[in-house]
């Protein structure tokens, strides 16, 4: 479009229709994207004099041009705005910044001894999903209680297909063994489906069943079965009284509240199923120019994007489109959905919790970062920075005596760590334990990425080491242009004690000794203690994925791609040691050849 853009033109000749539409800059990237029940009047209203809000005024004077698609509903609207925000992700969108899909209970119903697993991403494999749960934790804690009461298996199925013997869950009665049939089948589906009576809610259902089967086995004079069934029984009566249940309750309930103002919202959801609350989960998500109603639908519209909606939402404002929300979510989901804010009774309780949660993540949030915001300014002026460091890095190298050496990169910025940012490097052609020789092919990796454009560049580099190592680094920084870069080491005191830290700043002789109770050397110790823990995990991974296939590296004509082939087959080397020849031709691109070749080399002299 050339010329400027006429507002007052452009408006004019909108409808009176539903739509949405789309703002665009100069250099034709997306700027917001809306939705409307009148497209003249909300579009209009962003150009008028009486809107002075200078959130508004931002946006309006970044506007090259406007766009607009008319549909026949404002549900319709409402979905195109969804499709076209999770496409472009525009920066004056509310925009959640996890996009992790959430997590599930998994039941494998093919198998005939099932087990349950944490799953996360599309349904599509065959079995029983339970959930959506709020979180990791969530999941792994119902899972320890599923196995502390029915000893239900928690192993692969690969190694459950090789052993020979009880394994350690089995001695500590955490597993009825059916990987080598001390339980029938029977008995094994009838706890499986006791466990899924529990993910159910139907906890009244289990505890009649148990003490029936108690009655029963003491009637037999099966004092030990009967008083193992009574452990179980309590262990489930301590669960229900630790859980948030609705007396007479079946309801499966998503709760949402949000706090805060444009530019900062928290969000917070309680995840209630069969009566039961599974806990709640707290987002953040960015949002510019919306209002506090306009961001919660925006966020539901995101979040049922990755999760089905339940059949009730309870929500802590009166939403001007919630029944083009609950429109648009019965049509994913394929029934009814009811997005309401509720007035009284237990479902304005849980809204009420649920608020109350949000507003104290959000005062954590704030301290959080008035706290990172004050460990910074003393940082700046304890190295004579210009300024507060709005981004740092910090590098760690990490192996055992030579070898795995596994390098980090974290990133800390102005609200403290920038997980997506990390990054590791698996460090290769390099003498055992050079840790200069790490620090170099990490470093330029890094930088020449950097260099490029791909990443933002640190306003501060530290690096886990002293003199040695600083001068190391700005030998490698100076060619790739950032000798300007501010460098500093951090050397461990003489005990290695926390608080004796020496900083040796690039340029300077001697180092910098600050107090231990500065805030900036506190800060200093939380990316560096960071970046050591990035960077450990990393080795221990690569060390123990060398372990399972170093042994078989040496086989002749077995590459890569055929030790994880075997690997994944038998669920680890000892699996792989045990297989007969016969068993291993059947692995994918393992033929009779190299099958026997391969049992030779694993069994010398037999």
């Amino acid at each position: 479009m050339s010329g400027p853009f006429d507002a007052r033109a452009f408006v004019a000749n909108l409808p009176r229709r539903p739509g949405v539409y789309r703002m665009y800059g100069a250099d034709d990237s997306i700027l917001y994207v809306g939705k409307a029940q009148r497209l003249r009047d909300r579009v209009g209203s962003y150009f008028s004099p009486r809107n002075l809000a200078p959130k508004v005024a931002a946006l309006v004077a970044q506007i090259a041009r406007v766009e607009v698609t008319v549909t026949n509903s404002e549900t319709e609207a409402l979905l195109l705005e969804y499709n076209l925000i999770k496409e472009h992700r525009p920066r004056y969108n509310i925009l959640l910044r996890d996009d992790k899909s959430f997590p599930y209970i998994l039941l494998r119903t093919s198998h005939d001894f099932p087990r349950f697993l944490s799953y996360r991403g599309p349904r599509h494999r065959d079995g029983r999903y339970f959930g959506p749960f709020p979180n990791a934790s969530s999941v792994n804690e119902m899972l320890a209680q599923i196995q502390k009461l029915f000893r239900i298996r928690n192993c692969r199925d690969s190694f459950f297909a090789n052993r020979s013997r009880p394994c350690l869950q089995y001695q500590i009665g955490r597993c009825t063994a059916p990987c080598v049939g001390l339980i029938s089948r029977e008995d094994y589906a009838r706890d499986v489906a006791a466990a899924v009576d529990l993910l159910e809610g139907r906890g009244g259902e289990i505890e009649r069943a148990f003490v029936a089967r108690m009655e029963e086995a003491a009637a037999k004079l099966e004092f030990e079965k009967a008083a193992q069934i009574r452990d179980q029984l309590a262990a489930l009566r301590d669960i229900q009284a630790q859980q948030v249940v609705t007396a007479g309750s079946d309801r499966d309930v998503d709760v949402f509240a949000i706090a805060g103002e444009p530019t900062e919202f928290a969000v917070s959801a309680m995840i209630v199923r069969g009566g039961r609350n599974l806990g709640t989960s707290t987002s953040f998500p960015t949002a510019v120019l919306a209002e506090p109603e306009e961001a919660l639908s925006s966020f539901l519209m995101q979040y049922y994007g990755a999760c089905e909606p339940p059949r009730e939402v309870y929500v802590n404002l009166t939403l001007p489109d919630a029944g083009p929300l609950a429109a648009a979510l019965a049509g994913r989901a394929g029934r009814q959905v009811d997005v309401s804010r509720p007035a009284r009774g237990l479902a304005a309780r849980w809204v009420a919790l649920t608020a109350e949660n949000a507003a104290q993540a959000l005062r954590m949030r704030r301290a959080q970062r008035d706290g990172v915001a004050e460990m910074r300014a003393a940082l700046a002026a304890a190295l004579d920075l210009p300024a507060s460091p709005a981004r740092m890095e910090c590098f760690d190298i990490s192996h055992t005596g030579g070898e795995g050496t596994v390098a980090s990169c974290v990133v800390f910025g102005p609200d403290g760590p920038l997980k997506k940012d990390y990054r590791r490097f698996n460090i290769t052609g390099v003498a055992p334990g050079d840790d200069y020789g790490a620090l170099r092919q990490a470093l330029e990796r890094r930088y020449t990425r950097i260099r490029s454009g791909e990443l933002a560049p640190p306003d501060l580099l530290l690096i886990d080491g002293g003199r040695g190592q600083v001068n190391e680094v700005r030998a490698i920084l100076a060619p790739l242009g950032f000798e300007g870069l501010r460098l500093v080491g951090v050397a461990k005191g003489a005990d290695r004690r926390p608080g004796q830290e020496r900083l040796f700043v690039y340029g300077e002789e001697a180092p910098r000794v600050l107090d231990a109770a500065s805030p900036a050397l506190r800060l200093v110790q939380r990316i560096r203690d960071e970046a050591h823990r990035f960077a450990i995990t990393g080795h221990r991974r690569r060390r123990a994925r060398r372990f399972n296939e170093s042994v078989l590296e040496s086989v002749p004509g077995l590459g890569p791609a055929k030790r994880r082939a075997l690997i994944r087959h038998f669920g680890g080397l000892q699996g792989v040691l045990k297989a007969a020849a016969a068993d291993l031709e059947r692995v994918a691109g393992i033929g009779p050849a190299l099958a026997q070749t391969l049992y030779d080399h694993l069994h010398p002299g037999a």
